[in-house]
C-alpha cells in the first residue's frame, strides 16, 4: 500500500461502518473482503468492524436499534457471532483465517490490558491471520451509548504503529457543508494541524450506526497525531483507493510524532 508521500505502508488498519455491511448492504462484505485479501498479501492489516448490533437485529425480529441497554447487549451477542461467520465465509475463498478480537475502553486505557491487546494483535499478524476487531458491546455499556468504532480504529492504529488508517462508511469524502446544502464542496486533503473551522458536519444519515463525519474527523486527528496517515471514503470506493486513485479525504500525518 503506497501512501501519499510515496512510501509503502507496512501496517494498515481498515475500519468499516455498520451501514456498509449490514441490512441490504451485507452484500458488500464479499467485495470488501476481496480487496482486503489483496491488501493482506502485501502488508499486515487489521480490520476494525462495526455492525454487531445492526447484524443481530433481524435475528431477533427487531426493525431498529433498541434503546434498552440489556436488549442492546443481547442483540450484540447474537450479531457479533453472525458477523464474524459472514467475514470468515468470505475469507475462505482467499485461504485467509480471521481472528476475532473484542475490546473495551478499559482494555485500551489500562496499561497491562493494552499491552496484552498489542501482543495478541502482533502475534495474529505474524501468523498471517487477519485480526477482526470490534468493541465488546455485550459488556462495554459505555461504548454502546457513547463509543464509536472510528475512535477505536484510531486507537488500534496507534497501538500497532500502523502507517495508515482507512475509515470506510457511507461517506465518500468530507465536505465543507452537508451535501444537501448549496455550495457544499468535497475536501480532498487536510494538512496536519489544519483548522477545519467553519466546516459544518451533519449527523450520520444512518439509523443503525453511531458515527458520522464529526467522529471521523476526531478519529483522524487522533491517529494523525501519532504519525498515521488517514483516508476517509465510502466502502464502495475501497477498491479504487487500493488501485491508486485519489478518492476520499486524506489527513496528513504528524511529521514528528511524539506518541507512537
Amino acid at each position: 500500500m503506497v501512501k501519499s508521500d510515496g512510501q509503502r505502508a507496512r501496517r494498515v488498519v481498515v475500519k468499516v461502518g455498520s451501514s456498509s455491511i449490514s441490512g441490504d448492504n451485507s452484500k458488500q462484505i464479499k467485495p470488501l473482503v476481496d480487496v482486503l485479501s489483496q491488501l493482506h498479501r502485501d502488508v499486515q492489516v487489521v480490520l476494525v468492524t462495526s455492525g454487531a448490533i445492526a447484524t443481530g437485529l433481524p435475528f431477533l425480529g427487531l426493525g431498529e436499534r433498541p434503546s434498552d441497554l440489556a436488549l442492546q447487549q443481547a442483540v450484540a451477542a447474537v450479531g457479533q457471532h453472525a458477523l464474524i461467520v459472514r467475514y470468515q465465509q468470505a475469507l475462505d475463498a482467499h485461504g485467509i483465517t480471521a481472528g476475532q478480537v473484542l475490546l473495551t475502553s478499559y482494555d485500551m486505557d489500562d496499561p497491562v490490558s493494552r499491552k496484552n491487546a498489542q501482543r495478541a494483535l502482533d502475534m495474529l499478524m505474524d501468523l498471517d491471520v487477519l485480526p477482526i476487531v470490534n468493541e465488546n458491546d455485550t459488556v462495554a455499556t459505555q461504548e454502546i451509548h457513547f463509543g464509536d468504532n472510528d475512535h477505536l480504529a484510531a486507537l488500534v492504529a496507534r497501538l500497532i504503529n500502523a502507517e495508515q488508517l482507512i475509515l470506510l462508511s457511507d461517506i465518500e469524502s468530507l465536505r465543507t457543508a452537508p451535501p444537501d446544502q448549496p455550495g457544499s464542496e468535497p475536501i480532498s486533503f487536510v494538512g496536519f494541524g489544519e483548522s477545519l473551522s467553519g466546516v459544518e458536519f451533519g449527523a450520520s444519515s444512518s439509523k443503525i450506526g453511531s458515527g458520522g463525519a464529526r467522529t471521523k474527523v476526531e478519529a483522524a486527528r487522533l491517529a494523525a497525531e501519532a504519525g498515521v496517515e488517514v483516508v476517509v471514503t465510502a466502502t464502495p470506493k475501497f477498491a479504487a483507493l487500493m488501485a491508486g486513485e485519489q478518492v476520499g479525504t486524506r489527513f496528513a500525518p504528524n511529521p514528528s510524532p511524539h506518541i507512537r
